[in-house]
């Protein structure tokens, strides 16, 4: 073969895979949510995911008490999240939480040293270390996963997750098909049900439109249910 050819023939076959790699992990993007709990209005959501350095990615969360006693109180909570792509994983490489609420500053804060092998998670009381396990994520990153398998195709999932002491594997089923109308616009979703535990945590994707959740109810922690109102692009 002529070697113009040959060399051709490889520029193609580079950029139609770098197209294919490029295709398999969300662009940055900003997503707004209404925040309720309990029924009742209780703040705003604010999601934001960009490239960091060195080929890493941030993830960050921000929720802020516009009504009832979230506001009365201040509250205000930031979780940012550190990671690396590992296929279509959002693998961990840190996460920091705080919260802020009548005065009072509570943070969890944690790291991976992947060359160790190793989480530390210091929540102001002494740091807890646990072997690290690759392709895990953590509380932050998990909604994003559990999308972007779902993207992929999947209706079992099962994610390895750094929690306080350990990584623990979560398990999540596709339960049904259901249109939600939330102030973003009505979708036609997949509803997520966790499936391997009693806490109560179902989602509604648009696996097709979004990575996110267009709808997340979480009782987790607090009855709160997160409504997608608008979502861009850089």
């Amino acid at each position: 073969m002529n070697p113009r050819t040959v060399l051709a023939c490889t520029v193609a076959l580079l950029l139609t895979t770098g197209s294919a790699l490029a295709a398999t992990v969300p662009a940055a993007f900003t997503a707004h949510y209404k925040v309720t709990q309990g029924g009742q209005p209780m703040g705003e959501a604010t999601v934001t995911l960009r490239p960091g350095a060195d080929g890493t990615w941030l993830y960050r969360k921000d929720v802020k008490g516009t009504g009832g006693l979230a506001a009365l109180l201040g509250a205000s909570t930031q979780e940012t999240s550190s990671f690396r792509w590992k296929g279509k994983v959002p693998e961990a490489i840190g996460y920091d939480y705080r919260l802020v609420a009548a005065g009072k500053n509570k943070q969890r804060h944690l790291h991976v040293d992947w060359p160790k092998q190793q989480v530390s998670v210091d929540e102001g009381k002494g740091v807890n270390t646990y072997p690290a396990q690759p392709g895990m994520v953590e509380r932050n990153t998990l909604p994003l996963a559990v999308g972007l398998a779902l993207a992929g195709g999947g209706r079992q999932i099962s994610l390895p997750v750094a929690v306080r002491q350990k990584v623990e594997t979560e398990d999540f089923k596709v339960a049904g098909s259901e249109t939600v109308q939330v102030p973003a616009g009505s979708f036609k979703t997949q509803r997520v049900e966790r499936s391997d535990a009693a806490r109560e945590f179902s989602a509604w994707y648009a696996p097709g439109r979004y990575p996110l959740p267009v709808k997340l109810a979480q009782h987790d922690g607090g009855d709160l249910v997160l409504e997608l109102e608008s979502f861009s692009r850089p």
